[in-house]
Protein backbone atom coordinates (compact mmCIF):
# COMPACT_ATOMS: atom_id res chain seq x y z
CA UNK A 1 0.00 0.00 0.00
CA UNK A 2 1.02 3.54 -0.37
CA UNK A 3 3.13 5.73 1.91
CA UNK A 4 0.88 8.47 1.92
CA UNK A 5 -1.05 8.59 5.62
CA UNK A 6 -4.79 8.93 5.54
CA UNK A 7 -6.53 9.50 8.72
CA UNK A 8 -9.97 7.08 7.87
CA UNK A 9 -10.65 6.44 11.63
CA UNK A 10 -13.98 8.86 11.42
CA UNK A 11 -14.87 7.75 7.84
CA UNK A 12 -17.36 4.67 6.55
CA UNK A 13 -15.00 2.45 4.19
CA UNK A 14 -16.93 0.38 1.81
CA UNK A 15 -15.81 -2.97 0.20
CA UNK A 16 -16.56 -3.48 -3.00
CA UNK A 17 -15.61 -6.72 -4.53
CA UNK A 18 -14.45 -7.90 -8.51
CA UNK A 19 -11.90 -9.96 -10.47
CA UNK A 20 -8.05 -9.30 -10.43
CA UNK A 21 -7.11 -8.76 -13.74
CA UNK A 22 -3.37 -7.60 -12.76
CA UNK A 23 -2.39 -8.74 -9.46
CA UNK A 24 -1.44 -6.16 -6.80
CA UNK A 25 -2.17 -4.06 -3.65
CA UNK A 26 -2.04 -0.16 -3.94
CA UNK A 27 -3.96 2.80 -2.23
CA UNK A 28 -4.13 5.91 -3.37
CA UNK A 29 -6.37 8.65 -4.88
CA UNK A 30 -9.47 7.94 -7.06
CA UNK A 31 -8.93 10.07 -10.70
CA UNK A 32 -12.96 8.90 -12.18
CA UNK A 33 -14.96 9.16 -15.36
CA UNK A 34 -18.14 7.46 -17.32
CA UNK A 35 -16.12 8.30 -20.03
CA UNK A 36 -13.90 5.61 -22.13
CA UNK A 37 -10.18 6.57 -22.97
CA UNK A 38 -8.21 6.52 -26.12
CA UNK A 39 -4.78 5.59 -25.40
CA UNK A 40 -3.80 6.54 -28.85
CA UNK A 41 -4.15 10.44 -29.10
CA UNK A 42 -5.82 10.51 -26.05
CA UNK A 43 -3.11 10.45 -23.35
CA UNK A 44 0.21 11.98 -23.23
CA UNK A 45 2.05 8.99 -22.21
CA UNK A 46 5.03 11.00 -21.30
CA UNK A 47 3.50 13.14 -18.61
CA UNK A 48 0.08 10.81 -17.96
CA UNK A 49 -2.36 13.45 -18.28
CA UNK A 50 -5.13 13.09 -20.59
CA UNK A 51 -5.07 15.02 -23.52
CA UNK A 52 -8.32 14.28 -25.80
CA UNK A 53 -9.83 17.40 -25.90
CA UNK A 54 -13.66 16.61 -25.48
CA UNK A 55 -12.68 14.36 -22.96
CA UNK A 56 -14.24 15.40 -19.29
CA UNK A 57 -10.51 15.08 -18.08
CA UNK A 58 -8.64 16.70 -20.69
CA UNK A 59 -5.70 18.33 -19.21
CA UNK A 60 -5.52 15.95 -15.61
CA UNK A 61 -2.90 13.57 -14.28
CA UNK A 62 -3.81 9.69 -13.92
CA UNK A 63 0.01 9.54 -12.55
CA UNK A 64 0.07 7.34 -9.38
CA UNK A 65 -3.69 7.46 -9.01
CA UNK A 66 -6.40 4.80 -9.21
CA UNK A 67 -7.73 4.97 -12.10
CA UNK A 68 -11.63 4.24 -12.04
CA UNK A 69 -13.05 4.21 -15.85
CA UNK A 70 -15.47 1.87 -18.25
CA UNK A 71 -12.25 0.92 -20.08
CA UNK A 72 -10.40 1.34 -23.60
CA UNK A 73 -11.66 3.25 -26.76
CA UNK A 74 -9.44 3.33 -29.98
CA UNK A 75 -7.57 1.05 -31.97
CA UNK A 76 -5.35 -1.79 -30.12
CA UNK A 77 -2.49 0.73 -30.19
CA UNK A 78 -4.35 1.78 -26.88
CA UNK A 79 -2.09 -0.46 -24.70
CA UNK A 80 1.03 0.87 -26.19
CA UNK A 81 0.30 3.99 -25.08
CA UNK A 82 -0.45 3.10 -21.69
CA UNK A 83 3.02 0.69 -21.21
CA UNK A 84 4.75 3.96 -22.23
CA UNK A 85 3.12 5.41 -19.44
CA UNK A 86 4.85 3.18 -16.83
CA UNK A 87 8.26 3.28 -18.57
CA UNK A 88 7.67 6.62 -18.00
CA UNK A 89 7.01 6.53 -14.37
CA UNK A 90 4.07 8.10 -15.03
CA UNK A 91 1.20 5.15 -15.14
CA UNK A 92 -1.88 5.23 -13.04
CA UNK A 93 -1.46 3.34 -9.68
CA UNK A 94 -4.22 1.15 -9.90
CA UNK A 95 -6.78 0.38 -12.95
CA UNK A 96 -10.59 -0.28 -12.25
CA UNK A 97 -12.92 -0.64 -15.21
CA UNK A 98 -16.29 -2.04 -16.35
CA UNK A 99 -15.96 -2.69 -19.64
CA UNK A 100 -13.31 -6.10 -20.34
CA UNK A 101 -12.18 -6.12 -23.39
CA UNK A 102 -9.24 -7.72 -25.43
CA UNK A 103 -7.76 -4.10 -25.58
CA UNK A 104 -8.44 -2.99 -21.85
CA UNK A 105 -6.89 -6.29 -20.92
CA UNK A 106 -3.85 -6.39 -23.03
CA UNK A 107 -3.64 -2.34 -21.55
CA UNK A 108 -3.48 -3.32 -17.95
CA UNK A 109 -1.19 -6.68 -18.49
CA UNK A 110 1.14 -4.39 -19.92
CA UNK A 111 0.87 -0.98 -18.08
CA UNK A 112 1.72 -3.76 -14.57
CA UNK A 113 -0.60 -1.92 -12.19
CA UNK A 114 -3.14 -3.90 -10.35
CA UNK A 115 -6.15 -3.96 -12.48
CA UNK A 116 -9.76 -5.05 -11.41
CA UNK A 117 -13.09 -5.41 -13.29
CA UNK A 118 -16.38 -7.54 -12.82
CA UNK A 119 -17.74 -5.99 -9.92
CA UNK A 120 -20.07 -6.90 -7.66
CA UNK A 121 -21.73 -3.51 -7.09
CA UNK A 122 -21.39 -0.40 -9.54
CA UNK A 123 -18.11 1.11 -8.65
CA UNK A 124 -19.50 4.22 -10.30
CA UNK A 125 -22.27 4.83 -7.15
CA UNK A 126 -19.25 4.21 -4.80
CA UNK A 127 -16.14 6.16 -5.49
CA UNK A 128 -15.77 10.03 -6.64
CA UNK A 129 -12.56 11.57 -7.71
CA UNK A 130 -10.98 12.47 -4.53
CA UNK A 131 -11.79 9.27 -2.45
CA UNK A 132 -8.91 6.97 -1.20
CA UNK A 133 -9.16 3.63 -2.55
CA UNK A 134 -7.31 0.49 -1.62
CA UNK A 135 -7.04 -1.91 -4.20
CA UNK A 136 -6.35 -5.78 -3.31
CA UNK A 137 -6.54 -7.56 -6.86
CA UNK A 138 -4.90 -10.11 -5.67
CA UNK A 139 -8.46 -10.87 -3.22
CA UNK A 140 -10.33 -9.05 -5.54
CA UNK A 141 -11.50 -6.49 -2.88
CA UNK A 142 -11.48 -2.99 -3.06
CA UNK A 143 -11.61 -0.63 0.20
CA UNK A 144 -13.09 2.92 -0.53
CA UNK A 145 -12.81 5.91 1.86
CA UNK A 146 -15.23 8.40 1.16
CA UNK A 147 -13.16 12.20 0.60
CA UNK A 148 -16.73 14.05 1.35
CA UNK A 149 -19.84 13.31 2.27
CA UNK A 150 -22.13 12.04 -1.09
CA UNK A 151 -24.76 14.84 -2.02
Amino acid sequence: MSDIPVNTKSRPTIVIRGRGVVKGKVSGEALVTRETISGWGGINEREGTVIERRHELVGQSFSGKVLLFPGAKGSSGWSAFFHMTRLNGVSPAAMLFTRMTTKMALGAVVTRVPAMTDFDQDPFEHIQTGDWIEVDADAGEIRVTRSRPTA
